[in-house]
């Protein structure tokens, strides 16, 4: 028995052509979102020093990201920055001199990073990688730090993540990795928020000092213990021989006769 195909009315054909093509936009839209570079952790306290990582996905089939930029704000340049190494990459750290030198506790920057440009490695398709920043001193009066970042595939592609968060809220196409930044919780400084205090020292520029945990009263301590534990077993032993020598004693004033005197 042969079935007849079933046909659709002009009604549930328009429907079905609009939902299928609502679908086609809402992938379309989402694909960006959900492979863009991003920092990780994305917050970190304000006038404290954090450590990132750059997280890049590969989001082609048929290339291979061989290079990534990470651009660093202008705006509100960063003092400190390090680079952790990533086996099998180069980095190279770009140092720009700044219009208007910025000062801090650290005394007076006139130097900021400006870009870092790790190249020579690969991230395969369905692969990702990170590559970790330290930085600080974080800015007070910002709440967020925008990275536009660049990704290059081996087929000479690129695509540049430096679209701004929308006012909405709303992810744009390309979206560039942003740091938020919330009030510090206690201590400002680079003791506080997401700690990756670089070696930098206190401004006087001495390193702070350490107090060792009272090794010397531990010691002093001990001394007399175990001083104190051998004139404990001096005196025992004392009072034992002089203990043996009264029963020694007794013992012979026993067995003497009545006209005997005992022999001491």
């Amino acid at each position: 028995m042969s079935l007849s195909p079933v046909r659709l009315s002009p009604v549930c054909r328009r429907a079905a052509a609009v939902t299928a093509a609502a679908a086609a936009l809402t992938v379309a839209l989402a694909a960006p979102a959900l492979a863009h570079v991003t920092i990780n952790p994305g917050s970190a306290e304000q006038g404290a020093f954090t450590k990132v990582a750059f997280r890049v996905p590969n989001e082609r089939d048929d290339a291979s990201t061989s290079k990534v930029e990470v651009a660093f704000p202008a705006d509100h340049p960063l003092p400190f920055v390090s680079v952790r190494p990533v086996p099998g990459w180069k980095v190279e750290v770009t140092e720009e001199k700044l219009g208007t030198p910025v000062t801090t506790e650290y005394g007076e920057i006139t130097e900021a990073v400006t870009k870092i440009t790790w190249s020579g490695g690969r991230i395969e398709p369905g692969q990702f990688q990170e590559f970790e920043v330290s930085m600080g001193m974080l800015p007070k009066d910002t709440d967020q730090l925008v990275f536009p970042a660049t990704q290059t595939y081996t087929g000479g592609e690129v695509v540049k993540w430096a679209d701004e968060p929308k006012a909405d809220g709303s992810d744009p196409a390309r979206p560039a990795p942003v740091l938020k930044l919330t009030p510090a919780s206690g201590g400002a400084g680079h003791g506080s928020g997401h700690s990756a205090t670089p070696s930098a020292g206190p401004a006087s520029g001495s390193a702070p000092s350490v107090t060792p945990v009272a090794a010397a009263d531990t010691a002093s301590a001990d001394g007399t213990a175990r001083l104190l534990g051998a004139g404990g077993l001096l005196a025992g032993l004392v009072g034992t021989v002089i203990g043996a020598l009264g029963l020694r004693r007794g013992s012979r004033g026993a067995s003497a006769g009545p006209d005997q005197a005992p022999v001491a």
